[in-house]
């Protein structure tokens, strides 16, 4: 379960430890219907993951074709940050 708040996500592991997670960014494929998250992995801050979630807050694994998907929109994505000059 997670709860999402501005930038940060609160998510539970499976022993019910909470961990504060900072988001990326978010994005929407109509297509779908579906909404993504983009945030950085607590264990590994090097490591960017991205999950689905729904209206309720709840994260979902996504498959292979998902993924292969939002490896192409995270690297829009920073390709336009190093424009903007982030």
């Amino acid at each position: 379960m997670a709860k999402m708040q501005d930038n940060q996500i609160v998510i539970q592991d499976e022993d019910g430890n909470e961990h504060l997670i900072e988001v990326i960014f978010t994005y929407e494929n109509e297509h779908r219907n579906k909404k993504y998250v983009f945030f950085v992995n607590p264990d590994n801050e090097e490591e960017i993951m991205v999950m689905s979630y729904d209206d309720s807050g709840e994260l979902n694994e996504i498959d292979d074709e998902e993924f292969k998907e939002a490896e192409e929109v995270l690297s829009a994505f920073e390709d336009e940050r190093l424009e903007e000059g982030e």
